[in-house]
């Protein structure tokens, strides 16, 4: 198949994200709609590329959901992720759990006749993002926004946005 063939990277539905969230930290996780996650309020962003480097999606997720679902994953407890989201500062534990998600999450790109995207960075919450990266954070269109609920954990936001 020649690269003139491939489709364009499709944006993942609700039901894919929180499927891949559930499969991962083996419990009970709901999709909501929510509001997109701003950088600027703190936030983890991890960068996905194509076989040149070129940024094709994005996946922001805010303190929250680091923090909960980074224990939820280890089981960790759950305090330990209310301290954490109540102070804004998440352990590095979590942020590198969390981490391991968002490179799961590269699946969630990865269809029949569409570019391979694997992750290639998650930057920390307030972390300068490139700017390439931040301007497409802020992109209106090609975005899921919602909010995940973990059973026993709580729940955080996730934007997942990808380049048109």
């Amino acid at each position: 198949m020649s690269a003139v063939d491939l489709k364009p990277t499709p944006v993942p539905t609700a039901f894919e994200v929180r499927e891949l969230f559930e499969g991962m930290l083996g419990r009970g996780v709901e999709w909501g709609d929510g509001d997109r996650v701003d950088p600027l309020d703190g936030a983890a962003c991890a960068t996905y590329v194509d076989d040149f480097g070129n940024v094709k999606a994005i996946a922001l997720v805010d303190i929250p959901l680091i923090a909960r679902g980074g224990s939820a994953i280890a089981l960790m407890p759950q305090n330990g992720a209310e301290q954490a989201v109540s102070s804004g500062l998440v352990s590095p534990p979590q942020f590198d759990n969390m981490s391991e998600i968002l490179n799961v999450a590269a699946s969630l790109f990865n269809k029949k006749d569409t570019v391979h995207l694997k992750l290639q960075e998650t930057y920390a919450p307030r972390e300068t993002l490139p700017a390439d990266v931040n301007e497409l954070a802020l992109q209106q269109g090609g975005r899921i926004d919602g909010t995940l609920s973990i059973q026993g954990y709580g729940e955080g936001r996730i934007s997942v946005v990808v380049a048109f």
